[in-house]
């Protein structure tokens, strides 16, 4: 159990978390795990999904899977604000594709990336579980927004911008 590149404030959570379950399924923290390196480092690296992989004695490669699944695990830095925009084909219908185009439109970027200023990683998203509120999208993982007219798309980014 090396870990020796990761904060030790991150080991001594991934502590905590394993546990939580009996020894033989310490597996079983792995999301716990990476959403701690996420934190503590802001992305989930390679070097750290072999980290997390040897703590909790998986294959990295099983690790590696968990990371690339799920949206919310940064696999490269991203900006100060991540928004997720889904475009999955319920949203589709109700401009969630229109949405995504419009917020990378104004901030400058592509899909997937981030503005030159560091602020801002635009991506697109699966199913964020709102589908009768679409369009919609998700700031940095937590802070789900409805109905996201061109309007409203602006007041949010100026917002952000601006540091509210």
């Amino acid at each position: 159990m090396s870990t020796a590149k990761l904060p030790s404030t991150a080991v001594a959570r991934f502590a905590k978390e394993v546990a939580k379950y009996p020894h033989e399924q310490a597996q079983s923290a792995v999301m716990a795990c990476l959403a701690i390196v996420q934190q503590e480092v802001g992305y989930v690296s390679a070097e750290s999904e072999r980290e997390v992989a040897e703590y909790l004695g998986m294959a990295p490669m099983a690790v590696h899977e968990v990371t690339s699944f799920y949206n919310m695990y940064n696999q490269k830095p991203v900006g100060k604000f991540k928004i997720n925009v889904c475009t999955n084909l319920p949203c589709q219908l109700r401009d969630g594709q229109k949405a995504l185009d419009y917020v990378c439109h104004k901030l400058g970027v592509a899909p997937g990336g981030t503005t030159k200023d560091g602020k801002f990683t635009v991506q697109p998203s699966e199913c964020l579980g709102a589908c009768a509120d679409s369009p919609v999208l998700l700031v940095n993982d937590r802070s789900m927004c409805s109905f996201m007219s061109n309007e409203k798309l602006d007041q949010l980014i100026d917002g952000l911008r601006g540091g509210k």
